[in-house]
């Protein structure tokens, strides 16, 4: 194994049950991202920064998107999926067109692909990122636990 990186604490928060705090909803701003998205997403990822994501990553669940003036300026998608719950990833909005209400509307269009298929959604972020905390908080998301991640690269 390669040196492991990436040592910071992380909060996990699960959704509400349905019927609870969670919204969920579609706006039709919100596009369904696929293969051919991939250099924007990418591109969107590298201004960005939330975290892990490869060039075959939106291959682990749907991922959606918002453009403005035909660019990509925001997205957010399903990556885990352990049994009853998928994993919301890859909150990000570019930082020109933050405070526009684009996390939330992706989150909620996100979470309701997740509850149509009767799971749970639940997301992760790094402790630090408090803006991002405040905003799931805000959607209804409760913190479940506290812990560290620490990734680790196999040897080529």
């Amino acid at each position: 194994c390669r040196k492991p990186r990436n040592h910071k604490p992380r909060v996990q928060f699960p959704g509400s049950r349905p019927g609870s705090a969670l919204e969920v909803s579609v706006d039709p701003s919100v596009e369904l991202l696929g293969t051919g998205d991939v250099p924007e997403i990418l591109a969107l990822i590298e201004r960005t920064k939330p975290g892990p994501f490869l060039p075959r990553t939106v291959e682990m669940g749907s991922y959606y998107g918002i453009r403005v003036d035909g660019r990509l300026v925001a997205m957010a998608g399903e990556r885990l999926h352990p049994p009853g719950w998928t994993e919301i990833s890859a909150v990000c909005t570019d930082s020109d067109f933050r405070g526009r209400g684009l996390g939330t509307t992706l989150i909620r269009a996100v979470a309701a692909g997740i509850r149509e298929r009767s799971e749970l959604p639940f997301l992760h972020a790094v402790q630090s990122n408090t803006n991002a905390i405040r905003l799931y908080e805000s959607l209804g998301f409760v913190l479940r636990k506290r812990s560290r991640l620490t990734a680790v690269q196999a040897p080529a």
